[in-house]
């Protein structure tokens, strides 16, 4: 569970990987091992970028987002249509940081159960000023760091169809998600990661 992790800001170079996400899970759904995965990406460039640290970073950020989602779930980001593909690129950075999990549940999901669909700088201020409170770790972290959080949970949420912009007070979009995708989520006891998705 999410919980159990420590808070990190690493994210804040990681961003949504949507199209790469969706090529490792293939090759995982196809039976690679991470290590073949990572092989492809280093000699195969299957990711298109120049530099070598380039082509591990990302290699290594969409498998450790990815390690934990079953066959079901990847088949689904591989297969399913647009928009749960990409809600499910979301659930598996939610599932692998516990701040932004935090966020998008304590925040995101509030926004719904008080049917306020736009997210302020207020929100993202008042949000990191209660983790600073809460732990140790998070206050230690410098300004810049928190400027750099926004602006990626911003970006992330952005490409994800769930902010319909990034500037000023952002507009929630509410975004369909497959049936049978919710159905397994709650079956394997991720009941909280739906509630964010689906808004409910």
């Amino acid at each position: 569970m999410v919980k159990t992790q420590e808070y990190k800001s690493t994210i804040k170079s990681r961003p949504f990987f949507f199209l790469e996400t969706k090529k490792v899970a293939d090759l995982m759904y196809q039976g690679l091992k991470a290590f073949e995965i990572k092989d492809k990406a280093i000699h195969e460039n299957i990711f298109q970028v120049k530099t070598e640290a380039r082509k591990k970073e990302i290699a290594s950020t969409t498998l450790s987002r990815l390690k934990d989602l079953d066959e079901c779930l990847l088949g689904k980001i591989v297969r399913g249509d647009s928009e749960t593909s990409k809600m499910l690129v979301l659930y598996s950075i939610m599932k692998t940081d516990r701040l932004f999990f935090e966020f998008m549940y304590e925040v995101f999901r509030e926004k719904f159960v008080l049917k306020d669909y736009f997210l302020t700088d207020k929100d993202f201020n008042i949000f990191f000023e209660s983790k600073k409170q809460q732990s140790n770790k998070v206050a230690s972290w410098k300004d810049y760091t928190f400027y750099k959080l926004k602006q990626v949970y911003i970006r992330i949420l952005h490409e994800a169809g769930v902010l319909k912009n990034q500037k000023g007070d952002r507009e929630i979009n509410r975004v369909y998600i497959d049936y049978e995708v919710v159905k397994h989520l709650m079956e394997i006891g991720d009941q909280a990661y739906i509630e964010i998705l689906v808004g409910e």
